[in-house]
């Protein structure tokens, strides 16, 4: 018994003294790896797109909402009383100067005149008799033959008769002129609006309308400037034309162009704004009074602005920044001010200088002292 206890101890510290080595062995590995520094992998440099920096001369604009109105709108009357007989071009149609657009039955009017063109035939009969008659007289007259008050009646007969003639031809001139009147005729070119006076309708003289006609080549386009903007339009409209560009909602790209050509005597005391009005080339004829545009002035130009795309901007708390590519290709974030913009493009009054290279892309995944690999657009 006793010699089984000693063998089983003996066999146990053998045991713990292996395991003790093994150990120690396992340091000796771990510790020689664990040691050892391990290397730090080299920065991937990210590829981003840069563009320079460029000094250009930028124009300067002024943009204001703005409503279109049309140069002249009137309501289409008739001068003369009767029936519409006949409207010549539907509701709507663009028409040129000069186009018939009514006509009102013109029998009445042309009975008148074939009236007034026989008075003048009459009339004029009696004016020959009466000159005749004047001529005879004259030469009894002289040979003692004819009263001197018979003389002075057949004078004043002929008189009457041409007075007579002056007043046929007036009553003509009023007969045509009434029948003129019942042709219905575009003063200017334009547009139709909606018929209010269908055919058969009887129609007065300064009654109800017949129909609306609306110039639209060329149309205004009436804004409010700021008080503050109007020296600056001033200046420039002594300085020569100040072009106008209109857009509409939704263009990037002005389609219809003109010039200032109004600015009213006064401010508005109550809202601090002065109206002003361009007019604007509208041959295609896509604006209509009462459109809600944006109008855009040219005042001026700046010279030599250094430019950038408005892409390459980034915002923080502090204001607006662009990356730039410094020495070593690493990034450098440049706090900037900016100017008035141009498309794409904007102008940077402090921050850059020219020829650096700005990032344009990537933007979210680098940050300042990033390593980049930059490619020139």
């Amino acid at each position: 018994m006793r010699n089984w206890k000693i063998a089983v101890a003996a066999t146990t510290v053998a045991v713990i003294v292996i395991g003790f080595a093994v150990l120690r062995r396992g340091d000796t590995l771990i510790g020689g790896t664990a040691g050892a520094a391990a290397p730090n992998p080299a920065p991937v440099a990210m590829p981003v797109p840069v563009i320079k920096i460029v000094r250009k001369t930028m124009p300067i604009y002024l943009d204001y909402s703005a409503r279109t109105e049309s140069i002249r709108n009137i309501s289409l009357q008739a001068k003369v009383s009767g029936y519409i007989q006949q409207q010549h071009i539907p509701d709507g149609t663009d028409v040129k100067e000069g186009d018939l657009l009514y006509t009102i039955d013109p029998r009445d009017f042309q009975a008148a005149l074939d009236l007034a063109k026989a008075q003048v035939q009459r009339d004029t009969a009696a004016l020959v008799y009466a000159h005749s008659n004047l001529e005879r007289g004259s030469t009894l007259a002289k040979s003692g033959y004819l009263a001197k008050d018979s003389f002075d009646q057949r004078t004043s007969a002929a008189g009457q008769a041409e007075a007579a003639i002056v007043m046929d031809q007036a009553a003509v001139r009023t007969a045509e002129l009434n029948l003129s009147y019942t042709q219905i005729r575009a003063p200017f070119a334009g547009r139709l609006g909606r018929n209010q006076a269908p055919i058969g309708a009887l129609i007065s003289v300064a009654g109800a309308a017949l129909n609306t006609l609306v110039q639209l080549d060329p149309i205004y386009v009436t804004f409010n400037a700021s008080e503050t903007d109007l020296a600056e339009i001033q200046r420039a409209r002594a300085a020569g034309k100040v072009a106008a560009d209109i857009l509409l909602p939704g263009e990037t790209q002005a389609r219809h162009k003109g010039e200032l050509t109004f600015i009213d005597n006064a401010v508005d005391r109550s809202t601090g704004t002065i109206v002003a009005r361009a007019t604007i080339g509208n041959a295609d004829l896509s604006l209509l009074p009462g459109q809600y545009v944006r109008i855009r002035l040219a005042i001026r130009t700046e010279p030599d602005a250094l430019m950038v795309p408005q892409t390459a901007l980034g915002s923080n708390q502090l204001g607006k920044y662009v990356y730039v590519v410094g020495e070593g290709n690493k990034v450098d974030q440049r706090p900037v001010s900016l100017g008035p913009s141009d498309g794409d493009l904007v102008a940077v009054l402090k921050g850059v200088s020219e020829g650096e290279r700005v990032i344009n892309g990537n933007l979210q995944k680098i940050g300042p002292g990033a390593l980049v690999k930059p490619s020139l657009q």
